[in-house]
């Protein structure tokens, strides 16, 4: 059982943790340029931005967020009012200048990812992505079709949803993870999953993984660093308990077959119960949900790792950055001018200590 300490709801600020040394780089530029793709449908789609634009906030280093959002997916007029007014097409990326880019999912609707109508104009992105910037970040399903474009791996389909709060262990060593403890608890919702295998066999790197619902976080290193989240440390903390009375009320109103799994190592125990008892009950109606005290069951204990990690991460970037604006070093060659002089003074000791950075 995944134990996680009872919290007060999902309008508690995110604390930041204490910041592992080497994370911020030394001499940071002025301000990084990320943009957020957000791509979900609308019903998530302020939910989503704001989730993420907590969690760049929250972790400390300076940025100018850009929003996005991929053109041509079915909207309402609400959530085409609030993109008309605070996001800028796919189309603009080529000419934002970011250094960085987060990639959401969207809600689908094909049975393969390849088949899904953006999926074409989605590419186009990775490709650009993979070579127009510093490192990307692929959230959920958008690490799925990220990876299909990539190198054709498939995801596959579950028996059940990975819906819960599960033990993610260290698998690697990274930057990504410096400072973070070998294990924690993060949000999955998911009906489909990447075989480990098949990314090792692709060149990927697992970083973190549970030994229930497989991998959770993985990156490639290329000209950009390309960085996949299976699961949602994005999320609110009763992101999965709204995800789940959405399902139940689907369920009752015989949208889908059978009652929605309770998410695991999540609700309370008294809380689960309760619940599990309405679901199953023969003519529950909907009216009658349980009131579940607190409204977030448990406290978010994942968001202060949310926080380490995109800390970590946008560190990172800061760090590459800052390398490639460093002047190259001056050239060894022989000018045409002939041999010069050799340098009357000392040579520089080599520095103390136990290795290059």
């Amino acid at each position: 059982m995944l134990e996680v300490p009872q919290g007060e709801g999902r309008s508690d600020p995110i604390a930041r943790p204490p910041e592992p040394p080497g994370v911020r780089a030394a001499a940071l530029p002025p301000r990084l340029s990320v943009g957020l793709l957000n791509n979900m449908p609308d019903a998530a789609l302020v939910a989503t931005e704001r989730q993420f634009r907590r969690l760049i906030e929250a972790a400390g280093v300076p940025v100018d967020l850009r929003l996005f959002s991929l053109a041509g997916l079915e909207r309402g007029p609400q959530a085409l009012a609030h993109l008309d007014a605070a996001y800028a097409p796919h189309t603009a990326l080529a000419h934002a200048g970011l250094d960085a880019l987060v990639v959401t999912g969207c809600e689908p609707r094909a049975a393969r990812l390849s088949d899904e109508p953006y999926y074409p104009a989605f590419a186009g992105i990775v490709d650009w992505a993979a070579t127009n910037t510093v490192s990307t970040l692929f959230s959920c399903l958008a690490a799925h079709a990220a990876v299909l474009h990539l190198d054709g791996i498939e995801r596959r389909p579950l028996n059940a949803k990975h819906s819960g709060l599960y033990a993610c262990a260290a698998a690697a060593r990274h930057p990504l993870l410096a400072g973070a403890p070998r294990v924690v608890p993060v949000p999955h919702s998911r009906w489909n999953d990447l075989p480990e295998p098949d990314l090792a066999r692709a060149g990927y790197t697992v970083l973190r993984r549970s030994e229930e619902v497989g991998v959770d976080l993985f990156v490639r290193e290329g000209a950009s660093l390309l960085v996949f989240l299976q699961g949602h440390p994005e999320y609110d903390g009763d992101s999965l308990a709204r995800e789940y009375r959405r399902d139940v009320g689907r369920f009752l109103s015989g949208e889908r077959p059978a009652a929605p799994v309770l998410p695991a190592h999540y609700f309370a125990p008294e809380a689960a119960a309760r619940l599990a008892a309405f679901a199953s009950a023969r003519g529950s109606r909907f009216e009658a949900y349980p009131a579940i005290d607190p409204a977030p069951p448990l406290q978010a204990a994942w968001q202060a790792e949310a926080v380490r990690l995109f800390r970590a991460w946008l560190g990172e970037v800061a760090r590459r950055v800052s390398r490639a604006a460093e002047p190259a070093p001056a050239s060894s060659a022989i000018p045409s001018g002939g041999p010069t002089a050799p340098d009357p003074r000392p040579a520089p000791p080599f520095p103390s200590g136990t290795g290059w950075g």
